[in-house]
């Protein structure tokens, strides 16, 4: 089975779904009583403002994604960014299985929790029909829960074509969710132009790599015929819909055999395993550690090929993806 360890992907649909249902219809505006009433003063989406800011292209050198790979995730929803929103409790803690993602909670003047959770990078979506003005230069996305739920994703794009942002989504029962997110953009977009947090990681880490330039064409045409390298997020790539390719670069416990987790030997310094579906289809895993991250952590690459077209017994999905996997280990910097 192939798996997706991103930090519960909550910007994805499955974010805005209420009762299993996604609705198309125009979204209901956030709703929740005045926070004014609360000590926290409501804010106002921002006003449509330079058609060029909300719907053109997104230059700003600060937001280019190789600046954003290095950023460290929790600086955006820490006790000075939480400050606006209520009392902070404890830390923000990072993701576990993700490099760009850290979630936060606070506790509001009148008792009601908020929580908060941010991707650097991330998927946004509806970026098309739910952009509602910009912040510091940058196009502004609000989608409320659909169905008039407790939560909202408030993200400042970043990059179109496909959409990626700093995403904040915000859950606040009994409270106004989107304003905080509101909230918490703007002082991220102030972060991102004032001399943001970096991660210093050390030489060979896998952070500064570009996903999509780690596979040589000839060797992806091989596998997926025409296939072309799409970002899906700062450390993630595909290539092609059916069959597909992934490559993931992710902070995890170090893999190992089991579970239907083989050795493979795709020439990396730390063993390789390989794991093949068993779903309907054709589909196999790779990874290996590359690098030390952090305690008990380690960096790991991940390549997944995936055939819902093809029968396992006659596609050799395994044999694809170690063969995927040896050119990938040549092209990723030495540990």
């Amino acid at each position: 089975m192939v798996h997706d360890l991103r930090f519960g992907r909550f910007l994805k649909l499955s974010a805005l779904v209420a009762a299993g249902v996604v609705a198309t219809s125009a979204l209901s505006a956030c709703g929740g009583p005045d926070l004014g009433k609360e000590n926290f003063a409501r804010t106002t989406v921002p006003a449509a403002g330079d058609s060029g800011a909300t719907s053109g292209p997104i230059t700003d050198p600060a937001v280019a994604p190789a600046v954003l790979r290095d950023l460290l995730p929790c600086q955006f929803v820490d006790k000075t960014a939480m400050s606006p929103l209520g009392t902070m409790q404890g830390d923000a803690t990072a993701s576990s299985t993700q490099f760009d993602a850290c979630v936060a909670k606070a506790t509001d003047p009148g008792g009601k929790e908020i929580r908060a959770s941010v991707e650097v990078g991330g998927i946004v979506t509806f970026a098309s029909d739910k952009t509602t003005g910009a912040v510091g230069g940058l196009p502004q996305v609000e989608v409320p829960d659909l169905g008039g739920g407790s939560g909202c994703v408030v993200s400042a794009l970043t990059a179109r074509n496909p959409d990626f942002g700093v995403s904040f989504r915000i859950d606040y029962t009994g409270g106004d969710a989107c304003a905080a997110g509101r909230k918490l953009v703007a002082t991220a977009v102030e972060k991102l132009h004032n001399n943001p947090q970096k991660y210093v990681p050390g030489p060979g880490t896998l952070l500064a790599v570009d996903p999509c330039s780690v596979l040589d064409e000839a060797a992806v045409d091989g596998v997926v015929k025409g296939g072309k390298p799409r970002a899906s997020g700062l450390h993630s790539c595909d290539w092609g819909l059916i069959p597909s390719v992934r490559v993931t670069m992710f902070p995890g416990i170090a893999p190992a055999e089991g579970d239907g987790w083989l050795k493979a030997d795709v020439g990396t310094p730390n063993q390789a395993y390989a794991k093949q579906g068993t779903t309907s289809g054709s589909s196999c895993q790779v990874k290996w550690q590359h690098r030390q991250w952090k305690e008990d952590h380690v960096e790991v690459v991940q390549l997944e090929y995936s055939n819902s077209d093809a029968q396992a017994d006659k596609d050799d999905p395994c044999g694809k993806t170690v063969g995927l996997a040896k050119q990938l280990a040549g092209k990723l910097p030495a540990a």
